[in-house]
């Protein structure tokens, strides 16, 4: 399967969730890298405050998902400089929240003739999900 956008920010969405929620350093994601030739770069810059801003930016046209998917989960660990079991147990956690997307249904798509786009396919909104509520408003119940 090959990479798309869609996949990509879907993925990124997820990957920063998962950072987040352990306390990691969430990075920015873009495509494509500005170096031609390469796979995934990373940027680091401090801003005014000091505080590390990461970005990492990876290729995904012409790549299997799988691959762009690895990267993205690479430079998260990078982004927070991950090594030996904790990179390990971080990696874990990363694949299997992009793997339960595919299973919930983020990941899939329907046949062109349903609000067509450019690839002729429309994404499947991910069953359960909630869209961002304003604060203070009521929460809506997922059924």
């Amino acid at each position: 399967m090959e990479a798309s956008s869609l996949r990509f920010a879907a993925a990124a969405r997820t990957l920063g969730e998962v950072a987040r929620a352990a306390g990691l350093v969430v990075p920015g994601f873009r495509s494509p890298p500005r170096i031609d030739g390469v796979d995934r770069t990373m940027k680091r810059q401090r801003d005014a405050a000091g505080l590390e801003a990461v970005t990492v930016s990876v290729r995904i046209k012409g790549r299997p998902w799988v691959s762009v998917l690895a990267d993205m989960i690479d430079g998260v660990l990078a982004a927070n400089r991950l090594t030996g079991p904790t990179a390990g147990a971080a990696r874990a956690v990363m694949w299997s929240a992009v793997e339960a997307d595919v299973i919930r249904g983020t990941d899939l798509e329907v046949p062109a003739g349903q609000g067509q786009r450019r690839s002729g396919r429309v994404p499947v909104a991910p069953a359960g999900r909630r869209s961002p509520q304003p604060a203070g408003a009521p929460q809506a119940k997922v059924a």
